[in-house]
């Protein structure tokens, strides 16, 4: 018997194969973003608001003995000016880290409990002491540079190292040596063993950089207060407004529903706008204080100071090998620095993601990692894309290529010895997670072919003629994106023929409407173009653990899978109702329920309207409305391999990449585009820390590196064209397959980069370079390998 098809199930499964999973469909907000049509947190404004402007210590540690503030006050249009003791009143909980880090003795993390303004003493340039509140932004400004701050200095510190070390300024009475995490992971009675009978060893001392993150859009915030419900209600860009608002109940000692946040557009974060910060809890108290709303805009020469900085690492770096290159061990030791003050999640990045990450793609049996987390007088440390996965990748693929010199092993060759078989999976990695699915050699293996690798010396020779010098270097990551966590999903047919999905994760420049409009379109038959997304209401998003460790796709992917389920499920009841069958005849595919084996049927979309109708009869579903969140979503594990191929001037220094491949395992690929695109960002950001950024600060505690005239970012002539492939495992602990790929773009680029400029340095005999490979570093290192050959 011939199945008969429909004309509409043909027309909705052509519909699907065009928006459907795995098409590059363009992104929903690419018109309104480009034509400058996007609403950011700036662009809105409320009746009769005001402004606020922070002040802010310009002494990197100091007793605070007096802060006046008579002149600001008495100053044009000022409505307000609060300090620390001002806020005291207010009876607001201290910022804290929420996450469950011990020390190695198994005490918990000590927490500095900030509080949004100090009273007792300022901890780095840029602390907020104290903020005016006037009826525009010049004239809070203007105010605030009348405010009088008597602060006796104290000696500062800003290398962790240094601050670990007895005798160090202290910057906590309660936290001795400035160490609030002495982080272990490993067992080290096994580790020193095995690298005590190991053949060779290899070591490296090896700076991480710390650097700012300068988003295009700087922090901004509106806070308004309503005296009647007495609810505070903020305007603020986030990565996921159900989390920040139970931050901002708990910070400001108030029951969750009794704040509200919303986010529009955000213009990038990275990290960094997940946390909150002072300024939010000043404009609160204001607009609650004054009875009218508050606005409080950052300028990028104070987000330079106030934004949280990402890496800062100091690591000390050991792979132990057996005769024939296999790995035996891998330690790190060494410290991470936090800042003045621990809040979100700043010490996961420094310890426990740089662990779990170190393994990479290699059966490395034994894994050690003894970092000390230290406060100094620096601005505080944050996630910054990747936070801890980038660091360690970076660490393994820098060992290898020492251990592959250092004992006359192919650097290629050494890396293939010691790849984690797919005969081998799923493999109990020796940092306590287990990889579900991936190719690592066969990455490897396409990743050569894309970039050419087999002609690279013909091209070394063309530069070596030119006066240049030519390197080249393959770096191999694995990323373990976010812990288990739930995620919302939840699916609303709307009364005008639209379908919302409402999810706690938030876009920040991911393109979110589009790959999960592909997800629900695909398991629905819903027209992708009826899709709507709604992230950024924490009134409307119940719940949801936001956008950051890579998790989106897979988190929300799979929410929208579950509810899909459910939808379908009310669906074939009400169907059954409407085509007169029973529900266990009804079938559902390509946007339709069908009565088996006939061709009556009815479309996903016209049952929602039969249904918003009425006359259902009981015990049939009113609406197909599920609202659903996942109960736990689990950590997926993409890998690649980038290959970069630079050129370095050796009169000058300067570096250029000529050429630059990747070959990622991203899973499931919803959205080819957008996922190019990720990664393109990605090795863009991995290029500005590998050859110019670096956040900077003189013996007393003060910046040097304040603005774009001394912070250097890369333009569209340092970022190469990029050559990209695919080889894709899907993933098994999802339904989709799909695997993180939003900070993999820095995990491979911060490894190939250093090691192809060490590469091309090698014919000085330089084995080593630390970030950044500025053309000044780089001509150093040149002339003094030429000193010590003379």
């Amino acid at each position: 018997m011939q199945n008969h098809i429909s004309p509409a199930s043909l027309e909705n499964a052509i519909a699907l194969r065009k928006y459907g999973v795995g098409q590059p469909v363009r992104r929903k907000e690419d018109d309104t973003l480009v034509r400058g049509k996007g609403k950011y947190t700036d662009d809105f404004s409320l009746p009769g608001q005001a402004h606020c402007w922070m002040v802010r210590s310009s002494h990197a540690h100091g007793v605070i003995r007096r802060i006046d503030t008579a002149a600001a006050k008495a100053m044009p249009g000022v409505l307000g000016v609060w300090t620390g003791a001002d806020l005291a009143a207010g009876n607001y909980n201290p910022f804290t880290c929420g996450l469950p880090l011990k020390n190695r003795d198994g005490s918990p993390l000590l927490q500095t409990n900030r509080h949004a303004l100090p009273t007792d003493k300022v901890r780095f340039v840029g602390d907020p002491i104290a903020f005016v509140v006037a009826e525009t932004a010049a004239q809070a400004r203007d105010a605030a540079e009348a405010v009088e701050a008597d602060i006796e200095p104290l000696p500062a510190v800003t290398d962790a190292a240094e601050a670990a070390k007895p005798g160090a300024p202290q910057l906590y009475d309660h936290i001795p040596l400035n160490v609030a995490l002495d982080y272990h992971y490993g067992d080290t009675d096994k580790i020193n063993a095995a690298f005590a009978a190991a053949a060779h060893v290899t070591k490296l001392d090896i700076v991480n950089t710390r650097v700012a993150v300068v988003s295009m859009e700087p922090r901004v915030a509106l806070a308004s207060y309503d005296k009647k419900t007495e609810r505070y209600t903020l305007q603020v860009p986030t990565q996921g407004v159900s989390g920040n608002k139970a931050i901002l109940a708990r910070i400001l000692n108030v029951p969750p529903e009794k704040v509200r946040i919303l986010t529009a557009n955000v213009g990038g974060s990275f990290g960094m706008k997940n946390l909150n910060y002072p300024e939010y809890t000043c404009i609160a108290h204001a607009a609650k204080a004054l009875g009218r709303p508050v606005k409080w805009l950052d300028e990028r020469s104070t987000s330079f100071l106030s934004d949280s900085h990402g890496r800062a690492q100091l690591i000390h770096a050991e792979l132990a090998l057996d005769a024939d290159g296999k790995f035996l061990a891998v330690r790190l030791s060494g410290h991470g620095n936090l800042g003045a003050y621990i809040t979100g999640v700043a010490p996961g990045p420094l310890s426990l993601n740089t662990g779990k990450n170190l393994a990479s793609v290699y059966r490395t049996p034994l894994l050690g990692v003894d970092i000390k987390t230290v406060l100094t007088n620096t601005t505080l440390m944050g996630a910054y894309r990747g936070a801890g996965r980038p660091e360690a990748n970076y660490y393994m693929e820098r060992l290898i290529d020492a251990a592959a010199d250092e004992m006359g092993i192919s650097r290629l060759t050494l890396r293939k010895r010691n790849f984690i078989k797919p005969s081998q999976l799923p493999f109990p990695a020796a940092s306590g997670v287990t990889y579900d699915s991936g190719d690592f050699a066969g990455v490897f293996q396409k990743a050569l072919e894309v970039s050419d690798y087999e002609n690279f010396a013909k091209r070394k020779k063309a530069s070596r003629k030119n006066g240049k010098l030519r390197g080249i270097a393959v770096g191999s990551y694995l990323e373990v994106t976010a812990p288990p966590s739930g995620e919302l999903g939840k699916i609303t047919f709307e009364p005008d023929g639209s379908v919302k999905l409402t999810t706690g994760t938030l876009d920040y420049g991911q393109g979110h409407a589009t790959p999960f409009a592909q997800v629900l379109s695909d398991q629905l038959g819903v027209p992708f173009d009826k899709i709507t997304l709604e992230q950024g209401d924490s009134d409307l998003v119940r719940f949801g653990n936001g956008t950051g460790g890579s998790r989106s796709i897979t988190a929300t992917g799979q929410a929208i899978v579950e509810a899909s389920a459910l939808v379908v499920e009310k669906g074939k009841k009400a169907a059954a109702h409407v085509l007169e069958a029973s529900a266990d005849d009804i079938e559902f595919g390509d946007g339709r329920f069908t009565i088996a084996g006939t061709d009556r049927s009815i479309g996903i979309m016209e049952l929602a309207e039969r249904m918003r109708e009425g006359g259902m009869p009981e015990g049939t579903p009113e609406t197909l409305d599920v609202d659903h969140a996942t109960k736990e979503t689990v950590s997926t594990f993409p890998n690649g391999c980038h290959v970069a191929e630079v050129e370095i001037d050796p009169e000058t220094g300067v570096t250029q990449i000529m050429r630059y491949a990747a070959v990622n395992d991203f899973g499931i690929v919803v959205n080819p585009m957008i996922v190019a695109g990720q990664l393109h960002g990605g090795v863009a950001q991995g290029i500005g820390q590998a050859l110019m950024e670096q956040v900077s600060y003189d013996d007393s505690g003060q910046p040097i590196t304040g603005s774009f005239m001394d912070y250097a970012l890369p333009r569209a002539g340092d970022v190469p064209a990029m050559q990209v492939g695919d080889h894709p495992s899907p993933a098994k602990s999802n339904p989709l397959g799909t695997k993180g790929c939003g900070e993999a773009g820095c995990a491979g680029s911060l490894v190939c980069i250093v090691n192809a400029v060490v590469d091309a340095l090698s014919e000085y005999g330089i084995k080593h370079i630390n970030m950044p490979l500025t053309p000044e570093r780089v001509w150093r290192a040149i002339q003094n390998a030429k000193a010590k050959a003379a």
